[in-house]
């Protein structure tokens, strides 16, 4: 691919993805020392940690956006991944459940601090608009990547290792990262046309909400975070307690999630060619509520197996790869070439947003009251974003139903575009 080709963005791309991958590794091995901290309330300290990234996403996020083209981003982007790497390896000597947290919202405002600037320096090192465009979908691909492989890496190396190695092998993946970034030319950002940071953090939400086709992704996004939270959330507790397995088995069982998400996204480019991203991701919504479905009876009839949780947990990867893949299709099809950037911006904050609400549902309530009641609410709210996606998003939308792009885009300035994009 000629993207690719570009020295400075592969490098850049390199760094992105193995950060991404140390996050979603430490996920993993954070479940587990949960577990190992918490027993059966796990599912608790492992769902108020994974709010805590949410809530250090929704904010930090938009602001590190608003932000970003005044600081010296090379610079920032090293700090970040030392950091990571740091609170990564100091996660194995934890003995107390609020160490957790502490060092959990480190780490996720370093994550969430990287993102975005990553995505305002592309802009200055792929200068070709049609590279551009696709290097704002390979970033977003490769963040599904991460929660798609992730764990069945860390199925294979708990196969051979213990948990907490996981947090010194990320750790080492932070600082192969920076050494990434290091290897690149970033130039100095350019300020922005906004003089307000609000006005560059809230301006791509405002697009989705005066955009019906964006605000029906917004209710999808609610579908994806209510079936992803029962896989990410439980399945440590359902598996261990549950179903009595080990560490490995706890890896395998979010890995069979995965193996379904990346199935599904390999096969989706040929079929979105033909298929309208609409048809595809209310496909996807309506696995979800049927695989969310699934769960409560299987968990409430008290007939969970191994089999039967396997098969719940392939649909809801497949379900999950068919609203998150042509996400990016439609966003490109919905706004202007220089106004992209804020559009991806606001969906990493607006998804990371529905996330925040479901995550305390099957950490907290599933502690509390039980994991039936817990995945009812989930399966209810699941249900409510796939009607709410049916009402907000018109059946007969061109822009947002077909593969073209908005035609006016076509012809934005590509000084433009480089200028507005800081805001990304």
């Amino acid at each position: 691919m000629r993207l690719f080709a570009v020295r400075d963005y592969r490098h850049l791309f390199g760094a992105q993805v193995i950060a991404l991958f140390g996050t979603g590794l430490t996920t993993v091995a954070l479940g587990l020392l949960a577990y190992d901290l918490a027993g059966p309330r796990a599912g608790m300290v492992l769902g108020t940690a994974l709010t805590i990234k949410m809530v250090m996403y929704v904010v930090i996020a938009p602001l590190a956006a608003a932000y970003v083209d005044r600081l010296p981003r090379r610079t920032l982007l090293v700090l970040l991944d030392v950091v990571r790497g740091a609170v990564v390896l100091a996660l194995p000597l934890v003995t107390e459940v609020w160490h957790i947290y502490v060092l959990i919202g480190l780490l996720q405002a370093g994550s969430a601090a990287f993102t975005p600037t990553f995505q305002a320096v592309i802009p200055d090192i792929v200068t070709d608009e049609s590279d551009y465009t696709r290097a704002l979908s390979a970033s977003q691909v490769a963040s599904t990547m991460e929660s798609l492989l992730s764990p069945v890496l860390a199925a294979v190396a708990l196969t051979f290792l213990s948990f907490d190695l996981l947090f010194l092998g990320t750790s080492a993946g932070f600082l192969v990262s920076a050494l990434l970034v290091l290897s690149t030319r970033i130039p100095d950002a350019r300020p922005s046309t906004h003089t307000k940071a609000w006005d560059k953090a809230a301006s791509g939400i405002r697009t989705f909400l005066r955009t019906p086709r964006l605000r029906g992704v917004m209710a999808l996004n609610l579908v994806v975070a209510a079936a992803g939270s029962i896989v990410v959330v439980n399945t440590v507790n359902h598996v261990r307690d549950g179903l009595g397995g080990s560490q490995p088995d706890v890896a395998w069982m979010l890995a069979a999630s995965g193996t379904g998400t990346l199935v599904a996204a390999l096969a989706l480019p040929r079929v979105l060619d033909r298929i309208a991203a609409r048809t595809v991701m209310m496909t996807g919504a309506g696995v979800l509520v049927g695989g969310t479905t699934a769960a409560v009876t299987l968990i409430a009839t008290d007939l969970a197996t191994w089999t039967g949780t396997a098969v719940i947990w392939t649909v809801i990867g497949i379900g999950m790869a068919l609203i998150i893949t042509p996400t990016g299709k439609v966003l490109r099809a919905s706004v202007g070439r220089n106004a992209i950037p804020e559009a991806f911006a606001a969906q990493f904050s607006l998804s990371h947003l529905a996330w925040l609400i479901t995550y305390p549902v099957a950490g907290w309530l599933g502690t509390n009251t039980g994991l039936t009641a817990a995945w009812s609410v989930l399966a209810v709210l699941a249900g409510g974003g796939a009607v709410g996606a049916l009402l907000l998003w018109p059946r007969h939308d061109g822009r947002g139903t077909t593969t073209s792009p908005v035609t006016p885009a076509r012809h934005a300035p590509s000084e433009d575009r480089s200028t507005l994009t800081k805001a990304a």
